[in-house]
């Protein structure tokens, strides 16, 4: 999408586009390290060139208007700056109320309203952080917008509490923090517990970020992912009844030797193995940096097919349709890892695959995958992206 082609879309929306800026906020995906950001983990996510564009332009009076290319049936949705409030008739700019209610809750007073015309390019409800997307647009939008200052981590936190808060999706930080802290050629290893990070170099030479979309629709609030964070919640704090583990904080504090020694306080079999998962993809995903910047690309990629079976079988938020895409990617010649990425319950896996490789690869495991499913799947070769940024 161009500046040029927003601003006309402005215009045919909103009578013309004097005065109007445009803005981007990439998408993310997770190369490893699945749930584990709410469980104190470390995460390794990158920013993608896929993401949510907006054309803003604020208003002489109170009024907020919203009008997204993706959803035109749903036409223009007004609210007030003086008056946001969650209104499931509202549907996706309860994302931006959230954001704006937050910024407001920070002191800062909005001298007026503004019209905003979205549109996105990433698949919706894929797993690529739609919602995180549109979160963190919103913030850069009105830090430009408003002259606000507002720093990049603080951003990413603001945005995962409108999440929290205004939306009542029980997400972690790590969405936000890749949207907002992403830069291009890299990935970010993120732990979670502290927001210490690093910026890790993705040489991937000879070598392709393939992202393959389910296209199974799901929705975070309405998947079992806050199950599965009261399920772990449930197994760290029988883990704290032990002597060894009673200081504890999160399950990833744990290394799995200790994890093993003190398994017996878990009393429901299902919550220890949703924490063996979180205490084990911690680890992968630690080893995984270090192979990475080993230069030990077939490593990662193993680690990769370990978290997959990981959330497969301890975890169980792979399903059919995601397990269907990993077996035939699995198996395809030039495939060096592959796993799901995002929440699970349908969404995307990411994959490494050869260059040599990738066209067959896609020919392939879109013909299985269809076959066994009646489903068509979407697939993005894709470089690492940058954050978000204004078009000039």
């Amino acid at each position: 999408m161009t500046k040029k082609k927003m601003l006309e879309e402005f215009a045919k929306v909103y009578g013309d586009s004097e005065g109007v800026r445009v803005f981007f906020a990439p998408g993310r995906v997770n190369l490893i390290g699945e749930h584990t950001d709410y469980n104190g983990g470390h995460v390794f996510p990158c920013a993608i060139p896929l993401g949510t564009y907006a054309a803003i332009r604020k208003r002489e009076d109170s009024k907020i208007r919203f009008f997204s290319l993706n959803y035109e049936q749903n036409g223009i949705i007004e609210s007030r700056i003086n008056n946001l409030k969650y209104n499931k008739n509202d549907k996706w700019t309860n994302y931006p109320k959230g954001v704006i209610d937050q910024i407001k809750k920070l002191g800062v007073a909005f001298s007026s309203g503004f019209d905003m015309l979205v549109y996105g390019d990433l698949p919706s409800s894929s797993g690529l952080s739609s919602s995180a997307s549109i979160e963190v647009l919103t913030c850069f939008s009105m830090i430009k917008l408003y002259g606000i200052k507002m720093g990049k981590i603080k951003t990413a936190k603001l945005c995962q509490k409108a999440e929290n808060e205004f939306c009542g999706v029980n997400c972690g930080i790590m969405d936000q923090f890749a949207i907002a802290m992403g830069k291009k050629h890299h990935a970010i290893y993120l732990d979670t517990a502290s927001l210490e990070y690093e910026y890790v170099p993705i040489k991937l030479d000879g070598v392709k970020l393939v992202i393959t979309c389910s296209n199974k629709k799901r929705g975070l609030g309405s998947s079992k992912y806050n199950e599965r964070r009261a399920e772990c919640e449930a197994a760290l704090e029988m883990l704290k009844e032990s002597e060894e583990c009673k200081d504890i904080k999160t399950l990833g504090d744990l290394d799995f030797e200790t994890f093993e020694r003190n398994k017996d306080f878990i009393k429901e079999e299902v919550n220890y193995r949703r924490a063996r998962h979180a205490v084990t993809e911690n680890i992968r995903t630690i080893q995984a940096v270090e192979a990475l910047n080993n230069n030990e690309i077939e490593k990662f990629g193993q680690l990769m097919i370990q978290s997959h079976l990981s959330l497969r079988d301890d975890y169980e938020v792979t399903g059919l349709e995601l397990d269907t895409l990993f077996d035939a990617q699995s198996k395809q010649e030039g495939v060096i890892g592959t796993r799901m990425t995002g929440a699970g319950f349908g969404g995307c896996l990411v994959s490494l695959v050869k260059d040599e490789n990738v066209d067959a690869f896609i020919e392939n495991v879109s013909k299985e995958y269809t076959k066994k499913t009646g489903i068509e799947a979407s697939f993005y070769a894709l470089d690492v992206g940058g954050g978000p940024r204004e078009l000039r």
